[in-house]
């Protein structure tokens, strides 16, 4: 099998997140909450901005698609994973791997830049919000989700045709629970290190001049509410900015912790860890995190609960 033509089989077997037998059936439970956790809070984060008039605004439009683009990573993902865990063999289709990798890519760039968008969206709230309203059009608003889906599509499909186009020489295991990009590659006969390479620029692009949206725009909502005379205007904005800004910590650290680490610890097995963390555990935080912390979207369920129990009676 080392030096067969792996194209021509029909299936890549994946190594999951553990291998050992008694782990299985606790880490099944544990995920499968985690996973029923996700569907829930971000399907209900995305009904209730469509249900409740009172959040057709621009930020409750973006936080709409970050529950989708949490969804949908979670659901490329975390099915077939509670499946491996009650297999003998985690085996994945050629096809079915391929597919997983280029949608996993397309949520995962759309979410660098859906919080850009999100940054810029809270920097116009606060240092300029008589003309929130203005600024921030419906048509502004789809521009500045219609792009980072775009992108993120071409990146996406650009990655998975030049790697299963290609040809696969070695073992058909990938060390890893899902198909990524990564992981792949020392799997292929040639080419690999130029994928390699175009990985990283895209991957640096991706990171950097996300990033660099968010804290420029955080840098200016900073200095607009250190001119604020008012306590309690003070004291809103942060509240404002709290649940984006906390979302954010946790995507840019979780990859910060992947990508960082020093080559002596960097490891198949560490990032196994992180990436558990970004594409399971961060998908269940964020509706609660805008849920919880968010006064407007427990008063829209509230309400929207309400209307449906006079409808139900």
């Amino acid at each position: 099998m080392s030096q067969q033509n792996l194209t021509m089989l029909p299936e890549f077997i994946l190594v999951g997140v553990t291998r050992v037998p008694e782990l299985q059936l606790p880490l099944f439970g544990v995920f499968l909450i985690i996973y029923t956790i996700t569907v829930l809070g971000n399907l209900g984060l995305i009904i209730l901005t469509k249900l409740d008039s009172h959040l057709y605004i621009p930020m409750y439009f973006f936080f709409r698609h970050l529950a989708f683009i949490d969804l949908g990573n979670s659901t490329v993902i975390c099915p077939k994973m509670l499946v491996n865990f009650i297999v003998d063999q985690n085996t994945i289709s050629y096809y079915a791997c391929a597919t997983q990798l280029a949608f996993f890519l397309m949520f995962i760039i759309s979410e660098f830049f859906i919080l850009s968008s999100m940054a810029y969206d809270r920097y116009v709230a606060i240092c300029n919000p008589l003309l929130y309203n203005v600024i921030m059009s419906q048509r502004l608003c789809h521009v500045l989700v219609g792009i980072p889906y775009l992108y993120s599509a071409f990146q996406a499909l650009m990655f998975t045709i030049k790697i299963f186009t290609l040809t696969f020489c070695g073992f058909n295991v990938i060390s890893h629970f899902y198909c990524d990009d990564v992981p792949l590659l020392p799997m292929l006969c040639s080419n690999a290190q130029e994928i390699g390479l175009l990985i990283i620029l895209f991957s640096g692009f991706n990171l950097i001049s996300s990033l660099l949206v968010v804290l420029i725009s955080y840098v200016l909502i900073l200095l607009a509410i250190c001119r604020m005379h008012s306590a309690e205007g003070r004291k809103k904005a942060f509240s404002t900015c709290g649940s984006h800004l906390t979302v954010v910590v946790v995507f840019y650290g979780s990859l910060f912790f992947m990508y960082l680490q020093p080559k002596s610890t960097h490891s198949f097995e560490t990032d196994k860890i992180a990436s558990v963390f970004h594409t399971l555990v961060i998908p269940m935080l964020n509706p609660l995190i805008y849920s919880l912390r968010n006064k407007e979207v427990k008063n829209a369920f509230h309400r929207v609960f309400k209307n449906q129990c006079k409808f139900c009676i």
